[in-house]
């Protein structure tokens, strides 16, 4: 008996039993679907945040007053910043790393805007120039803060879209003087429609220079600083920098330097843990199925016995009557395998539709490996079917016993 043949032998039995094989084919279809568009959700999650923080910037090195560290017998987190991190910190850097592109300053605070009766409270961003370049954001109208000397200050004021548009509505904003709190400011520009990055939402914002909006909020210490470094391979050498210089001047290493791609490193890897995770969980239900491939096997065994032992009494051996019981449970697998993977991508395809903004694509080794289990599954659980066919004595087979 060739394989064309066997497999043939194999689906015309099938076919015999429509329902059986459906239900069958059904069970492994389930659990090929559920972990394509588990781990689908899964990769998407992990593609998003990292294109999340791919936006904050190139080569970007973030400063953050404050280190935690453990110390003592008993490990212990001691966070807090022994000095503030300031403006001349952020002068420094600029002017004495020379790995450094470019840099900003970060101050946030809570104020409420006003424009004559309209007023809304929105987060303030107190900044430079420099942030348009390190953050990618651009201007829709007017322009953006004007470049100089950090410290200076001054009262320009750049609107979010949404800022805007709530308090200006068909109005054009430029040139009119809204209130932050207590101080008035001149309107330079209104950003683009950026939408939430790192769960910051850039088109509800305003932006201030940064010595102003630390005279404002009454801040003493910078929130961060960005640091665009030249090229990627520099980026260690950048750090290292950076968090000497700071203990130079504060005498204490009292900063975290985080990297950009430390953040994606680990949100990848989080990410990866959580996608297998869900793979696992997928797997039970091809488990079930499986076990239900093995009862109908069992069942088909009973039912067919005359037939079994025909095919013993023409002089089929034991090891074709197995190859037979095993390659009906390989087609219908393979069967729920392929209508799974149909199923699992249409069920992705719909959802990219609804939330076009997440990247889910199941992964090539999902795909691959859901086959292989699906053929595998119906290996492993037709096994005991066959080895009871292919142990039938052919005249008690005969004799429907």
């Amino acid at each position: 008996m060739t394989v064309v043949d066997l497999f043939a032998y194999a689906g015309g039995a099938l076919r015999g039993h429509r329902l059986r094989t459906a239900l069958s084919v059904a069970g492994v279809a389930i659990g090929i679907a559920a972990v394509v568009a588990l781990t689908a959700l899964g990769e998407g999650a992990r593609r998003y945040v990292v294109q999340e923080f791919m936006s904050l910037g190139t080569n970007l090195l973030i400063v953050v007053p404050g280190k935690s560290e453990t110390t003592g017998g008993m490990p212990m987190p001691v966070g807090g910043t022994t000095h503030d991190l300031t403006l001349e910190d952020f002068s420094a850097l600029l002017s004495r790393v020379p790995q450094v592109e470019t840099a900003t300053p970060v101050a946030t605070g809570t104020e409420m805007v006003r424009f004559g009766s309209r007023g809304r409270s929105v987060p303030i961003l107190g900044t430079t120039a420099e942030m348009a370049e390190v953050r990618r954001l651009k201007v829709a109208s007017g322009r953006f803060l004007s470049p100089g000397d950090p410290d200076r200050g001054g009262t320009e004021i750049v609107l979010g879209a949404t800022v805007a548009r709530e308090l200006f509505g068909p109005e054009n904003p430029l040139g009119q003087v809204v209130r932050v709190g207590d101080w008035r400011f001149r309107v330079v520009g209104v950003l683009g429609s950026f939408g939430r990055s790192v769960g910051f939402d850039f088109d509800d914002v305003v932006l201030v220079p940064a010595a102003t909006a630390m005279r404002m909020l009454n801040r003493s210490s910078l929130f961060r600083i960005l640091i665009q470094i030249r090229s990627h391979d520099e980026l260690a050498a950048a750090k290292q920098a950076v968090v000497d210089l700071l203990a130079e001047r504060h005498r204490a290493e009292d900063v975290t330097v985080i990297t950009q791609d430390a953040m994606v490193s680990t949100f990848s890897a989080i990410f990866r843990v959580l996608t297998l995770a869900l793979v696992g969980i997928a797997s039970i239900s091809l488990t079930v199925a499986g076990i239900g491939i093995m009862n109908v096997m069992l069942v088909a065994v009973a039912e067919r016995r005359r037939e079994i032992g025909l095919l013993r009494a023409v002089g089929a051996g034991r090891g074709q009557v197995l190859a037979v019981f095993l390659a009906e449970a390989v087609i219908l697998s393979l069967l729920g395998g392929l209508v799974g993977l149909a199923v699992g991508w249409l069920a992705v395809r719909g959802f990219v539709q609804v939330y076009p903004a997440f990247p889910a694509s199941p992964p090539a080794w999902a795909v691959a490996a859901s086959l292989a289990v699906s053929v595998g599954v119906g290996v492993v659980f037709g096994v005991l079917p066959a080895r009871r066919a292919a142990r039938l004595d052919p005249i008690l087979a005969l004799a429907g016993r």
